[in-house]
């Protein structure tokens, strides 16, 4: 929008150079000059904006994406303890069926050497 008010205050000041009229031709360059200063000052502005904008867009997925991680963590830390803990329980499992499988075996050696002890 800016460039085509600029283009249009430059072809209205060589119209009126055409014309003939410099004094008005001369007025109406400074003020062609001066709306394409102002508009390349917006121009900044607006993107010195924008500029700010991204870097604060830019901080927060920063921040979201630290969160997102530090929970991704603290929940794969948690299954890892409840995997430890059903590891655990499943030795102390196995490890009574053991106690309690040498124990049967201890009894029926006993049995058997007493059973011949008797013979």
């Amino acid at each position: 929008m800016k460039t085509r008010l600029l283009i249009l205050s430059a072809f209205l000041a060589l119209t009126i150079i055409a014309c003939g009229k410099k004094e008005e031709a001369t007025t109406a360059a400074k003020e062609s000059a001066q709306k394409a200063g102002a508009a390349i000052g917006a121009a900044a502005e607006a993107t010195k904006d924008a500029a700010k904008e991204a870097a604060t867009a830019t901080k927060e997925i920063a921040k979201d994406a630290a969160v997102a991680t530090k929970d991704a963590a603290a929940s794969a830390t948690a299954a890892a303890k409840e995997s430890t803990a059903a590891a655990v329980q499943a030795t102390k499992e196995a490890g009574k069926d053991m106690v309690v499988k040498a124990a049967d075996a201890t009894k029926d050696a006993a049995d058997k050497a007493k059973a011949a002890v008797n013979k």
